[in-house]
């Protein structure tokens, strides 16, 4: 069974840094893209980023682009979204998705995936 479980959300100053972590079990990593959205009060679901298999292509929503960075670590089989300049209108609940895919592109709405971590909390404010 495919499992993804997140970690690095917090508190941190404006103009500050988080990385944010999807840790994948059930499934290895070389076979999945996988794509993190945010959901603030008010806002609705918004696509952050999104990494293809293998790492071979990346996409940035808007707002984050130039300030955000995702990654993945096959060894660890692990999935990194590196926030950089945080404002606080990044403040929202974070998730990271899954679609069993072998593509070397990767959707950015969030309908295309298949399985949904249970989302962290990441606040920006002075």
């Amino acid at each position: 069974q495919l499992q993804l479980v997140e970690s690095g959300g917090g508190l941190v100053q404006p103009g500050g840094s988080l990385r944010l972590s999807c840790a994948v079990s059930g499934f290895t990593l070389d076979y999945l893209v996988i794509g993190w959205f945010r959901h603030a009060p008010g806002k609705e679901r918004e696509g952050v980023s999104c990494i293809s298999s293998r790492g071979g292509s990346t996409k940035y929503g808007d707002s984050v682009k130039g300030r955000f960075t995702i990654s993945r670590d096959a060894a660890e089989n692990t999935v990194y979204l590196q926030m950089n300049s945080l404002k606080a209108g990044d403040t929202a609940v974070y998730y990271c998705a899954a679609l069993r895919s072998s593509s070397m592109r990767c959707p950015d709405v969030p309908g295309r995936y298949e399985y949904w971590g249970q989302g962290t909390q990441v606040t920006v404010s002075s």
